[in-house]
């Protein structure tokens, strides 16, 4: 029977590659996505449409608002930087955000009895995020087989994986190409406008855009800047 592996899925261009990854190594992949008071939906609607097309046999979406804490341009009425990216962490950054997400799919991954998670943290091309770190993963895994009753009675225990986590951008987009992920299906923009197109200029785009000019691809979606 083909072992399942949760895989977080926000829609975007690091996280699909994963959910690819997943399936390369042999995995059932099941999706899971949040609606977490995030300052637009339209990566929300880009998941639901397209989780399945990309080859996840179920996608669980979860809510809960994060507006109600705010601290971050994502969850509160603070602008998104267009500047490039900076030394330091930024407004982007949604407090423990990692964290809560990893402890839902660390419980859903038990209910499935699966022992795998999946999720595209980056320490190379990205925005300096705190909870994107080896150091920080390898924390979350310690402490999902403390917590958990299947880390504690199971066989091998929970493990995390980051498979894009030492790749460039480049890297990730290559790969990504090679098994044949579909990256018009995808977003990253931080702040598209109304209509959906991404807008060109914050990290997330920067970021996207320097990948695929790197691999030497053009990028599939359009952008308003």
């Amino acid at each position: 029977m083909q072992p399942k592996a949760v895989i977080l899925y926000s829609s975007g261009l690091d996280s699909s590659t994963c959910l690819a990854m997943a399936i390369r190594d042999g995995f059932a992949p099941y999706a899971i996505s949040f609606a977490y008071g995030q300052r637009h939906g339209h990566e929300l609607q880009v998941a639901k449409a397209n989780a399945k097309r990309l080859g996840a046999v179920e996608h669980l979406v979860v809510e809960f608002d994060l507006r109600m804490m705010g601290g971050s341009a994502l969850t509160a009425d603070i602008d998104v930087p267009k500047e490039g990216v900076g030394n330091e962490i930024p407004v982007t950054y949604v407090p423990a955000r990692n964290t809560i997400f990893l402890s839902f799919a660390l419980g859903w991954a038990e209910t499935l009895g699966a022992s795998d998670i999946y999720i595209g943290v980056n320490a190379l091309d990205y925005s300096g995020y705190p909870d994107c770190r080896p150091e920080y993963i390898a924390a979350f895994e310690t402490m999902a087989n403390l917590a958990t009753k299947a880390g504690v009675e199971g066989g091998g225990g929970f493990h995390i994986h980051t498979p894009l986590i030492a790749m460039t951008k480049a890297e990730i987009i290559k790969a990504g190409v090679a098994l044949g992920v579909d990256y018009g299906l995808t977003h990253s923009c931080y702040d598209p406008t109304p209509e959906g197109l991404s807008c060109g200029r914050c990290d997330s785009c920067r970021l996207r855009l320097k990948g695929f000019s790197e691999a030497g691809l053009s990028d599939p979606l359009p952008y308003a800047d």
